[in-house]
């Protein structure tokens, strides 16, 4: 009799779903492979209280910047496939740094496992006050005369930032300065300093400095207007049709990680970003909201490989 209930114990431990049920058991930590105050944190940052509150364990946020957002994501795939150690899936880790760098120690299909995609947000040219530029025609005219001189930052090489300058300095014709930061926020406080010309980055993280006039956006890589700055054009109605690139936050863990356990922190990020002050905070802040299940977002960061992988040819980016 004793026998035949270990059995069954047994049977239930190892029965599909019996991990979840018991997940989690202590905290989790989410790896941010980023500095602290730009895009990626924030969202991090607005998901991570109600998920801890939603699973009973506190959710840790880790920043670990470095080389693209290369350092964050190689820890979180050195960790267990236990769903403890989750990270911020970009488009910068997933698929730009695949498609430039030759010896990236991780396939951006194979290794992970995607759980969710949060926000999307389109990328905006902006410029220093100091820059004689009101348009990207007149950007792309005073580069011309002075090649080499004007410098854009980005978040750091093979970065989508870094990838959408480049390519819109190859379709431009011009010559910019590349000035690589750890991140998106350090690079746009120095464009507030002066210290260097020109960005692309975000309106959640430059709509402050715009709105005050520290900043100057010249057009917004999206199908349309911003409805927060209608007065920004988008890089189509500057010239550039079709110029049109977003950076995006979502949640992924180690390829291996139990379907369960993905399926639960799917359903509880999709509830918690549709919660009333998280939708407001991130709408507020500049970011689409674009949950869903995790299969889409496994086929979105499979079609945004192929389309950065075009970019990067075109652009010949290459980072060895």
């Amino acid at each position: 009799m004793l026998r035949s209930f270990i059995c069954v114990l047994m049977l239930l431990a190892l029965a599909p779903g019996a991990g979840a049920q018991s997940y989690p058991a202590k905290p989790i930590r989410l790896i941010v492979p980023y500095v602290p105050g730009g895009d990626t944190d924030i969202v991090a940052r607005l998901i991570t209280p109600k998920l801890g509150e939603a699973l009973g364990q506190q959710v840790v946020v880790d920043n670990r910047p470095g080389a693209g957002s290369l350092i964050g994501t190689e820890a979180m795939l050195r960790a267990p496939a236990d769903g403890y150690t989750l990270a911020m899936g970009t488009i910068s880790s997933l698929a730009v740094l695949p498609v430039t760098k030759s010896n990236v120690p991780y396939d951006p299909v194979k290794d992970f496992a995607p759980i969710v995609l949060v926000t999307t947000v389109p990328y905006v040219l902006v410029v220093h006050p100091s820059v004689p530029a009101r348009s990207v025609a007149d950007l792309v005219k005073l580069a011309k005369s002075r090649p080499g001189e004007l410098s854009y930052g980005t978040p750091g090489i093979a970065t989508g930032i870094h990838l959408t300058a480049e390519y819109f300095s190859t379709v431009a014709g011009i010559k910019l300065v590349h000035v690589p930061y750890k991140g998106g926020a350090p690079s746009v406080v120095d464009l507030v300093a002066g210290n260097i010309s020109m960005v692309f980055s975000t309106f959640s993280t430059t709509g402050q400095y715009l709105k005050s006039g520290r900043l100057r956006g010249l057009a917004v890589a999206s199908s349309a207007r911003a409805k927060d700055f209608p007065a920004v054009p988008t890089m189509s109605e500057s010239g550039y049709h079709g110029f049109e690139a977003s950076t995006w936050h979502g949640v992924v863990a180690r390829s291996g990680t139990s379907r369960s356990i993905v399926t639960r922190l799917n359903t509880e990020i999709v509830r918690i970003a549709n919660t009333d002050d998280v939708r407001s905070a991130l709408l507020t802040a500049g970011f689409d909201i674009a949950v869903g299940p995790a299969e889409d977002f496994e086929r979105f960061v499979r079609s945004e490989i192929d389309k950065w992988k075009k970019v990067a040819d075109v652009a010949n980016v290459r980072i060895d």
